[in-house]
């Protein structure tokens, strides 16, 4: 009986073990995206960054949108905005709407019309001129965030894309932030901390004095 349970127990301590340096890898090949993110974006990032400001101080708002992860991505970011990322002051909510919250909308455009015009439909529904749309991608191509672009500069609003490398939307949207790598989980993980910062900065220049 003590030797199966030493059996068992070599067992559970192997597989422990290879948890562990599985997830670590994981960890360290983030993190390293992370930091050549860091390098790479960082001026993408402050032009997003700008750009936002000059769209919230001119009294326009930002649509965000994209799917799966880069959805919640867009309920993030606009609650961010809307509510406050900083608790170091008070400020007033900023009108950015996440176009992926709707799902009586959603499900009624997706079923009668298909699914690739949803973000499109609400571009034209509701976006302005000088509006930001932000657009969200790990890969790049999503043919609903693309239409959304498209529309997006149609109706004469700017563009911002949240993006992983290699995808047509680098070149189609006015302000590009591409994380130097393919791998969607990776992405997903250093586009959180873009749009933090984004946000972060956003809210420091109109609120918090930083010039």
């Amino acid at each position: 009986m003590a030797e199966h349970a030493t059996i068992i127990d070599s067992k559970e301590s192997t597989e422990t073990e290879q948890w562990r340096a599985h997830a670590y890898e994981h960890m360290m090949q983030s993190a390293e995206i992370q930091r050549r993110s860091a390098d790479m974006c960082l001026d993408s990032i402050l032009s997003a960054a700008s750009l936002m400001v000059e769209c919230f101080r001119a009294g326009n708002k930002v649509l965000i949108c994209g799917n799966g992860g880069s959805a919640a991505d867009a309920q993030h970011m606009a609650a961010e905005f809307v509510s406050r990322l900083s608790k170091d002051f008070e400020r007033p909510g900023l009108p950015a709407i996440a176009l992926t919250t709707d799902t009586s909308f959603l499900t009624a455009y997706a079923n009668d019309c298909g699914y690739e015009g949803v973000f499109e439909r609400q571009v034209l529904a509701l976006g302005k001129p000088e509006d930001v749309l932000i657009g969200i991608s790990t890969s790049g191509n999503s043919p609903n965030v693309i239409k959304s672009v498209l529309a997006a500069r149609e109706r004469g609003l700017r563009t911002i894309g949240f993006l992983g490398e290699g995808g047509a939307l680098t070149g189609l949207v006015d302000r590009a932030v591409v994380v130097p790598s393919r791998d969607t989980q990776h992405v997903q993980e250093v586009l959180l901390t873009i749009e933090h910062t984004v946000c972060l900065l956003t809210e420091q220049a109109l609120f918090g004095g930083l010039h």
